[in-house]
């Protein structure tokens, strides 16, 4: 097995894209949260958007010309 911490974080020789991988893992699991966020924000824009002109609608504010 290994010998050390050292030996574990050095991978074999391969720890540049052993630890490059986890990094671009976790850079992207980072901006899908990221893009998640902004898209319920958009999302419920939209909806409180929808909900006011409906309101308004049905409360004779906004007549259709």
């Amino acid at each position: 097995m290994w010998s050390g911490v050292g030996d574990f974080l050095a991978m074999g020789g391969y720890a540049p894209w052993v630890w490059g991988s986890y990094g671009v893992f976790a850079a992207l699991l980072i901006l899908e949260g990221v893009f998640l966020v902004r898209r319920r924000r958009q999302v419920h824009g939209r909806l409180i958007r929808r909900l006011r002109r409906e309101r308004a609608e049905r409360s004779g504010e906004v007549r259709e010309v």
